[in-house]
């Protein structure tokens, strides 16, 4: 049989909860609180960041890099998923659906890399303190951060075009809260056995491959660590890893649970729930782990809120 090489579908109907209204209800007010959290936790660091000279160096601003992959990931999924749940069926066109994939394929990867070089950057840092300078110069940083998108770029645009080149000729019912991979490859009307089996694969080398990175940085760095003479060293040393460790294991943890589970391991509104875990999570704590665990990010944060604090009071006065 001929291949189609039109779609008959222009547009997808996403369902959410629709069989649980009372659940979508609720989940609208905590998806619109951690919304408005997410972007103002992360836009404070990226303030922050580019504001204090003193965070002009690779450890932040690679921070800085992650908070704005974050702020992007929420804002392509988050509105379009409050409109989700605020009804019963919501209509997103063709191009709406290619372009929600995109950037999250796009921020998702990025994340992969970028949490994968900060790892590095901690490992030259603490194991090769007095090269630091050069082995983390300018020119590495711009070279890694710009792996880090351009990586994200390509897993987005092979991968995406890859699921849209399939025929869609109904029916169009997403069963989701927005425009994943599996969910909307479920309605291609061709065989897409050689697409899950690339796209598996691909997966496994986006997520090892920095997690390797990861994983024997940190090796070298508890070595390293455990030899250090003084024990303000050691917290110190400790301190800087251990927000960055904190949100590795929240991103791969949840990020696995999306795309590495089996085909029929979980029943659908599990699937979603561990989506939304992936999706949701990550972006809304990440904020709140580097500020919380990173003595000079607090210290920064203190003395910013004590100036507006002083302004606003010479003002009254």
């Amino acid at each position: 049989m001929k291949r189609q090489n039109q779609s008959s579908v222009f547009d997808f109907i996403l369902l959410g909860f629709s069989n649980f209204p009372e659940l979508q209800r609720q989940l609208f007010w905590v998806f619109l609180v951690d919304y408005l959290v997410t972007l103002l936790g992360n836009a404070i660091i990226i303030v922050v960041i580019s504001l204090e000279q003193s965070f002009h160096v690779p450890m932040y601003l690679f921070l800085l890099n992650l908070s704005v992959v974050e702020v992007g990931f929420s804002a392509v999924i988050m509105p379009e998923m409050l409109v989700v749940l605020s009804s019963e069926k919501t209509t997103i066109t063709f191009a709406g659906c290619f372009s929600q994939m995109y950037f999250i394929l796009l921020f998702g990867g990025t994340e992969c890399f970028l949490l994968g070089a900060m790892a590095y950057d901690r490992f030259a840092a603490i194991c090769h303190p007095l090269s630091y300078p050069v082995t983390m110069n300018k020119r590495v940083f711009m070279n890694l951060v710009m792996f880090s998108w351009v990586s994200g770029i390509t897993v987005a645009t092979v991968q995406t075009s890859w699921v849209f080149s399939f025929p869609f000729c109904g029916p169009n019912e997403i069963n989701h809260l927005f425009c994943e991979t599996p969910p909307v490859l479920e309605l291609a009307c061709a065989d897409t056995f050689l697409f899950e089996i690339c796209a598996f694969t691909g997966t496994i080398l986006i997520v090892m491959v920095p997690f390797l990175l990861i994983f024997l940085s940190y090796i070298r760095i508890l070595f390293a660590i455990l030899k250090m003479p003084s024990t303000t060293g050691r917290q110190k040393a400790f301190s800087t890893c251990a927000s960055h460790l904190t949100s590795v294991t929240l991103f791969y943890g949840t990020a696995s649970m999306t795309y590495l589970q089996p085909k029929s391991g979980y029943a659908r509104e599990t699937k979603k729930l561990m989506s939304l875990a992936y999706t949701l999570l990550t972006p809304l704590l990440n904020p709140l782990i580097y500020s919380l665990w990173n003595s000079e990010m607090k210290r920064v944060l203190l003395k910013v809120w004590r100036r507006k604090v002083d302004l606003h009071t010479f003002r009254l006065c």
